[in-house]
């Protein structure tokens, strides 16, 4: 796992000596801004929302196709440009430091040990897509046809 780990780091699709983002909180406290991406992600996973103190509720898994599905009908309703990570979004948030999970608890809390989609297709094989497993942060690529988690991000305004 660390060479392909490292070989991935080396691809830029993990980041290398990765330590703890700086995270700010949105007001409302349902959106995470990564201070060294400027990205903005949901707090809590599909399936989950925020309850004032934590994510409550039960996480949804998807398919690929579904995922991508999701992140468009939660754009749509939302009137915000939410989609599906690519690998290199999805890895940028992984804690190295930490494990099960491999996430910031205080900017994503409840954060299942599950496996989280990407968008990205996975190289060589059309029918796999990449995914980060957030018990370790590891980084791999699964058929598109399994149900995965999924967590959504847009970019800074």
């Amino acid at each position: 796992m660390k060479s392909l780990l490292f070989s991935l780091a080396l691809l830029g699709l993990v980041p290398s000596g990765a330590q703890a983002a700086p995270f700010t909180l949105s007001g409302d406290g349902q959106e995470v801004t990564d201070q060294a991406t400027g990205l903005i992600w949901r707090r809590c996973m599909e399936g989950m929302s925020w309850d004032g103190s934590t994510c409550s509720g039960s996480e949804s898994t998807y398919t690929h196709e579904y995922a991508l599905v999701r992140a468009r009908t939660e754009a749509t309703a939302s009137g915000k440009a939410w989609r599906l990570p690519n690998i290199r979004e999805l890895s940028s948030i992984v804690d190295r430091s930490r494990a099960s999970p491999s996430i910031d608890p205080a900017a994503f809390p409840a954060t299942p040990l599950a496996f989280f989609w990407s968008s990205s297709p996975y190289a060589g094989d059309s029918d796999y897509a990449w995914y980060v497993f957030f018990d370790d942060g590891y980084v791999n690529g699964y058929a598109r046809g399994g149900n995965y988690a999924v967590r959504l991000v847009r970019a800074s305004q």
